[in-house]
């Protein structure tokens, strides 16, 4: 749906594009504004929040991981800050949303993302981002989730597109962290499972992944539980439609390791 941006935001943007001709804001966002703005020069993809507000890090994270990502991620050709606006701007990349459900044709490729995110060397900027969202729910197990591999840390349909050519790029580095290799194939896990598939057959596609294939499974059965507690948490505080289901997906994979879950 096309939308009438901040007359700010605006002066923000057109130094670096020219003048803006269509705004199309993205479903789902967590920024204030991120859609595809047309201009004379062409299509490019916008994120932008107010600046400064608590989601200003998560922007400055992804533009400074955004080299290091390049292979897997569209690629940011510009930021900008003032106007108490903070935006990036990247290349646009046509294709569409993952497809998680049973016999989806795109699961392959998410298989084959995980693995490439899982291979990309870590890079400097990253050297203290390391992953303790789960910790406070762990039970003194999070020395299990530590590691040194690189880590999405949203593996979802939304952050997948799927390509002409069937290639997939990676969106949505708002929150990059080095940990456990299983992490992101264990999220990878969860949706599934919020899609329509059986823990067994969660699994059997999480095991696909390196990072799942190389893990002690007693230290994925504690990420497990601390899952399931983290996203009841998110549910009971904010009871949305969405945050419901996965929070159901993240119990019946805690129960389906044989952990003690919350009723």
């Amino acid at each position: 749906m096309s939308v009438a941006l901040d007359p700010a935001l605006v002066g923000l943007i057109e130094p670096h594009t020219g003048p803006i001709l269509e705004t199309v804001r993205a479903f789902r966002s967590r920024s204030d504004y991120t859609g595809i703005v047309r201009t004379v020069a062409g299509r490019l993809f916008v994120k932008a929040v107010r600046d400064p507000s608590r989601a200003t890090s998560s922007l400055e994270r992804e533009a400074a991981v955004n080299a290091a990502v390049r292979h897997l991620a569209a690629e940011l050709l510009w930021q900008a800050r003032g106007n108490t606006w903070f935006a990036l701007g990247f290349k646009y990349v046509p294709g569409n949303h993952a497809s998680f459900e049973p016999g989806s044709r795109d699961l392959p490729a998410a298989v084959c993302a995980i693995d490439r995110i899982g291979d990309t060397p870590l890079p400097d900027v990253m050297r203290s981002w390391r992953e303790t969202r789960w910790d406070q729910y762990s039970d003194g197990a999070a020395g299990r989730f530590r590691g040194k591999t690189l880590l999405h840390g949203d593996i979802s349909p939304n952050n997948l597109l799927i390509g002409p050519d069937a290639n997939v790029t990676i969106v949505d580095w708002a929150w990059p962290t080095y940990g456990a290799g299983f992490i992101d194939p264990a999220c990878f896990a969860v949706r599934l499972i919020a899609a329509g598939h059986t823990p067994t057959q969660a699994e059997e596609w999480a095991s696909r992944c390196s990072g799942w294939r190389d893990a002690d499974p007693s230290a994925i059965d504690a990420f497990a539980l601390a899952t399931e507690r983290m996203h009841q948490r998110f549910e009971r505080s904010s009871p949305k439609p969405g945050h419901r289901v996965i929070a159901e997906a993240a119990t019946a994979w805690a129960a389906y390791r044989g952990m003690p879950v919350l009723t």
